[in-house]
């Protein structure tokens, strides 16, 4: 009997039947029934019930899934810079943000670092540890954006004090003017992490931050232009109790630099029974008897010469100079001439 795949056929020992979907040989053929599974037979077994085409058959098999073509791999996207025309002076600055404004005395804050400038901006972020410096960041920031540095604790802070940001300006795949390359040191004043007020409205977050100012209009906030070989100098130097005392000057002509040595073996040739608090106190009524000689004398600047020990005397007389003379301004004096313990007041 001629069977060929495609035939209807039915089973003469058993019931049911089927297509013949393949011959096996030897006799043998595979028969589809009703529910897709495919059943050996023996030829002599089957009978031919209708004789289809192929084509009929094989609208019978289930259908092949459709061949998917593979889909290119996406182009990466790449950023457009968009310039502004404010864009070409560099403006950069550091911004604080509390986790939780909401429990100020306990909260964490994050750090980040915005370029409001049409430049790319390599960067270094450090804070001061004793007399060297931590990296705590390093990278690129894009034109325009601004990057997240870090999230820390409220027991940071005293690590925050003293914080230099060096930084250099460039432009990819098109000319450029160049920009000098700094190196900003700036004081915080961490008192302000504690108070929400001083967490303010901004133009480059959603929530009030606490800002500081790195670069205004290409001119760097606080730059000391200080060499390599200086700033090691400077770091390996004696403890300013050890230097030779300066002998405060008289007073000089209005407009010229006085200097006011406040070491206490300075002013006093024994300090024997003397409690630290009592030569903390003797220190400040001195620096009060100067401001007062001098008071009047808008534009007088005066160095006094602290030193940088544990920071007390430092940081009482800027206490002072917030309570009693809000109108002067002060910052730290000449790095080469006073290394980092002095303080330069200006009368107003």
């Amino acid at each position: 009997m001629d069977i060929k795949a495609g035939d209807k056929v039915r089973f003469l020992n058993s019931v049911g039947g089927g297509i013949v979907s393949r011959l096996k040989g030897k006799g043998q053929v595979l028969v589809e029934d009703e529910d897709g599974f495919e059943i050996p037979a023996l030829i002599h077994e089957l009978v031919v019930v209708e004789n289809l085409d192929k084509q009929t058959f094989t609208s019978r098999l289930k259908p092949a899934p459709p061949v998917e073509t593979p889909k290119p791999d996406p182009k990466p996207e790449v950023r457009v810079i968009k310039e502004t025309p404010d864009g070409e002076r560099l403006n950069a600055c550091l911004a604080y943000l509390p986790i939780d404004p909401k429990a100020m005395q306990q909260t964490g804050y994050e750090a980040f670092f915005v370029n409001d400038s049409n430049y790319y901006l390599f960067f270094n972020y450090a804070t001061r540890l004793n007399n060297s410096w931590i990296s705590r960041y390093n990278g690129v920031v894009d034109p325009n954006t601004k990057i997240f540095i870090e999230e820390f604790e409220k027991d940071s802070l005293n690590d925050m004090e003293r914080i230099c940001v060096q930084l250099i300006a460039f432009k990819k795949d098109k000319p450029y003017l160049p920009k000098d390359a700094h190196s900003i040191e700036l004081r915080i004043d961490t008192v302000k992490f504690y108070k929400l007020h001083c967490f303010t409205e901004n133009d480059y977050f959603e929530e009030d931050a606490l800002i500081f100012p790195i670069v205004r209009e290409d001119a760097p906030e606080r730059q000391s232009v200080i060499s390599a070989t200086e700033l090691r100098d400077a770091l390996m130097q004696k403890s300013d109790s050890d230097k030779p005392a300066r002998r405060p000057s008289k007073h000089k002509p209005q407009n010229e630099v006085v200097e006011v040595d406040l070491h206490i073996a300075h002013l006093l040739d024994n300090t024997n029974g003397l409690s630290p608090s009592d030569m903390l106190n003797y220190q400040l009524d001195k620096f009060h008897e100067v401001l007062a000689g001098y008071a009047g004398r808008k534009g007088q600047k005066i160095v006094f010469i602290h030193g940088k020990g544990n920071g007390v005397l430092r940081t009482s007389i800027e206490k002072e100079l917030h309570r009693r003379y809000p109108s002067y301004t002060y910052q730290d004096a000449s790095f080469r001439e006073y290394g980092f313990g002095a303080t330069l007041v200006t009368v107003k």
